[in-house]
């Protein structure tokens, strides 16, 4: 349950931090024609008169201008969130049942969050109005526009709700992300609870939107697309950024800057007498155990410390992920170069191999691209 809370956590903070710019971008026109009433004429507030005998025309029935008052502004909006949390959480809960079977490399849903990137750079483009960019931008079905359209006739909340619910086809870059990482939980329950915690987080925005949507002119929300399209720009360049990280191709400083310096290999021990070895060779970060194993540790709680560790190459090594109150995405452990993914406990250590390295550079990172470090291998 604990699990399942962190992650509930973990997908909330991605939403209300990211997730909402991006997704607002990707699926702004549907919440758009989800929530935007069609303004109908009020009955006219006395019958017209019957044309005199000697009219030759029959006089138009009187009439007031149209009623922008809304007396329930936001139970489309509601309506709208709710088909959406339904959705995501049931896709949840099945990437948390298939997340075996499911599972991509960690290179390959490097390459879906750039490729997302790139599909939220082009939406960015087209709400600053970029005309060259429009033949580029997906759009939906001209059925599904159709839709839209006609459900702008009535004030049910059914045609919001099943719109939103509708939503889960057209996932953003920080969506695929949040996907992955209920993937990789294993549990119809955590890939559940990461989902709905993502909409949640998301909702506060949508909300915003939509209501803004319900009640504005033409002219605000064309500005509304402009500050969006702005925003967009920016989540997808730190889409970039983590789908870079995440395929272990770069590393940037994305992790706080307060983490411990590089935790250095300690030399092998060369004992003919019998004498214990230095604590430090046998409790830090790096060490060489009594049987020529080296261990290398890294601590992991909401992030991982130390992010930058030196070990010895040629020496068959294991690497410690060690659970302390561990949570958020730093959790879902990767290792892009060797296809290496685990989930850390959130208490405990959890042993992967690495077998003999060479000298090289080594690159591991949560599972959405947030939180990098690097195992230097150098020969002794």
């Amino acid at each position: 349950m604990s699990s399942s809370l962190t992650l509930l956590v973990t997908g909330a903070s991605t939403g209300l931090i990211a997730g909402g710019a991006a997704c607002a971008a990707v699926q702004g026109g549907l919440l758009a024609g989800a929530v935007t009433r069609r303004q109908t004429a009020v009955p006219p507030s006395r019958p017209a008169r019957p044309a005199s005998r000697n009219s030759t025309k029959q006089q138009p029935a009187i009439q007031r201008p149209a009623d922008t008052s809304d007396p329930r502004p936001l139970a489309p909006v509601a309506a709208f969130l709710s088909g959406k949390l339904l959705s995501h959480t049931l896709l949840g809960a099945l990437l948390g049942v298939f997340g075996d079977a499911l599972q991509p490399s960690p290179r390959a849903r490097a390459v879906m969050m750039l490729i997302a990137a790139a599909i939220m750079l082009l939406f960015a483009l087209d709400l600053l109005g970029v005309k060259a960019v429009g033949r580029l931008v997906p759009r939906p079905p001209a059925s599904f526009g159709r839709l839209l359209r006609r459900s702008a006739k009535t004030d049910s909340v059914a045609t919001p709700a099943l719109i939103g619910f509708a939503t889960v086809l057209v996932p953003c870059g920080v969506t695929l992300s949040v996907e992955l990482v209920a993937v990789t939980s294993g549990s119809p329950i955590a890939g559940a609870a990461v989902m709905a915690g993502f909409v949640i987080g998301t909702a506060p925005l949508f909300a915003v939107l939509g209501y803004l949507f319900r009640r504005s002119s033409q002219a605000l929300s064309g500005r509304l697309a402009v500050v969006t399209g702005v925003v967009v720009l920016g989540v997808a360049a730190w889409t970039v950024a983590s789908g870079l990280q995440a395929g272990g191709w770069a590393t940037l400083d994305l992790t706080p800057g307060d983490t411990p310096a590089a935790a250095a290999a300690a030399a092998p021990t060369e004992t003919t007498s019998g004498d214990k070895a230095p604590a430090a060779r046998a409790d830090g970060p790096v060490r060489i155990d009594a049987s020529g194993q080296q261990i290398v540790t890294l601590t992991v709680t909401d992030f991982y410390v130390p992010t930058q560790f030196t070990a010895h190459a040629g020496v068959p090594t294991t690497l410690v992920l060690r659970g302390k109150d561990s949570g958020g995405c730093a959790r879902a452990f990767t290792i892009p170069e060797l296809g290496v993914q685990e989930i850390a406990k959130r208490n405990g250590d959890t042993k992967i191999d690495l077998g003999t390295r060479k000298a090289g550079t080594l690159h591991f990172t949560c599972a959405m691209g947030m939180q990098t470090g690097t195992i230097d291998f150098k020969k002794a």
